[in-house]
């Protein structure tokens, strides 16, 4: 019998396990199975929390900076380097982990640490960054990481407009004189799995707002603030895809820094080498905490699948909960998902358990696919 060769592909499962840990518990439940398939894992990311993590699994440095919170308080942020290239996770500085438990700030929510944390990796020799946006505190449509970049936001008096999106409304100059000449030398990508404007129905603060803590009185100001910034800074930008990604931060990068938008998987699959090892595979299981509908449009198990398909090499999936029908996994290129939910109906006993449940559903995947005759 041919020695079945495994490429384990999947996201973090969230609340649960990271992208690593998945890995690890998929490997354990094949080999039990299947001892003598060879297992290869690259934890996968789509630009959102845990980016830095794959880039890292893959063999990219760990790097940390001390940088702005989106409260303003300091925090330790990481990023990835490996040669000239980084990888650069907007959460790691901005993003919802930092704030305490229950507590929201959807107006002033700043992005200057996320500047800095750009500014680290130029500090590092960085001539290409990819900049993973999603999970963010904020809604400042970048305002805030440009001004730790040097842009200097002006309200009638002269004086600096308050952080946040909030202060943006009383917004009357934008200066990018100031702004590091070294981004001008740098391929800035945005990688992200979202493609909404900046504002309108389908823009950030409507589409992401609420999930920071914005009531809807806040939601009006923050898209009434951020139209008038972009009637400022250029309104052309507020409408291209990824404008809105993690409250507009993708505007700020779009407009001012020359970044170039790619859905996040597509660009994270580049930097981790998934093509090479998706050559040395013939079965490929990818994943995430839930397969939803959501999952179809730019996360990572999709773009797993898609590619995987155009290879021709069959993929499976692993997922806490699976709310797609035979159909949708099947024009997405995955043969079968194996849920959690299904060894284990309690969501809070489920996640709870997540590991030993995914090694169990990882034994299944061994029977149905590795110990058949191949």
């Amino acid at each position: 019998m041919e020695t079945a060769r495994v490429l384990v592909a999947a996201d973090k499962f969230k609340g649960s396990l990271t992208a690593v840990q998945v890995a690890e518990r998929v490997t354990a439940g094949l080999r039990r199975v299947a001892p003598g398939a060879r297992v290869e894992t690259l934890p996968v990311a789509d630009g959102g929390d845990g980016t830095v993590a794959a880039a890292v699994a893959a063999g990219f440095e760990r790097r940390e900076a001390r940088v702005t919170g989106p409260l303003g308080d300091p925090v330790t942020a990481a990023y990835a380097l490996r040669d000239t290239t980084a990888v650069v996770e907007m959460a790691e500085a901005s993003g919802l982990q930092h704030l305490p438990a229950g507590v929201f700030a959807p107006l002033t929510a700043t992005t200057y640490g996320s500047g800095e944390l750009l500014a680290a990796a130029l500090d590092a020799g960085a001539r290409t960054i990819v900049f993973g946006v999603g999970g963010s505190a904020t809604t400042d449509g970048g305002a805030g990481m440009l001004a730790a970049l040097g842009a200097r936001f002006l309200d009638a008096d002269g004086k600096p407009v308050g952080p946040g999106g909030g202060g943006l409304a009383a917004l009357a100059e934008a200066d990018l004189s100031g702004l590091d000449p070294r981004l001008a030398g740098v391929d800035l990508i945005l990688a992200s799995d979202v493609d909404n404007p900046l504002t309108g129905p389908k823009g950030a603060p409507e589409v992401y707002g609420r999930q920071k803590g914005a009531t809807e009185d806040d939601i009006a100001v923050l898209d009434a603030a951020l139209a008038h910034y972009a009637s400022v800074l250029g309104p052309d930008h507020a409408r291209l895809p990824g404008a809105g990604a993690a409250g507009g931060i993708g505007y700020g990068a779009l407009v001012a820094l020359g970044a170039r938008f790619r859905p996040g998987i597509e660009v994270m699959l580049d930097v981790l080498g998934f093509a090479p090892a998706l050559a040395r595979a013939d079965l490929v299981i990818t994943g995430e905490g839930s397969l939803d509908e959501q999952t179809l449009h730019g996360k990572a198990p999709a773009g797993v699948a898609a590619a995987a398909r155009a290879a021709g090499i069959e993929v499976v999936a692993v997922c806490g909960r699976l709310a797609l029908p035979q159909e949708a996994l099947a024009t997405a290129g995955i043969s079968r998902a194996y849920a959690l939910a299904d060894l284990e109906p309690d969501p809070a006993v489920s996640m709870a358990q997540a590991g030993p449940l995914l090694e169990r559903a990882a034994e299944a995947i061994a029977h149905d696919f590795l110990t058949r005759a191949r």
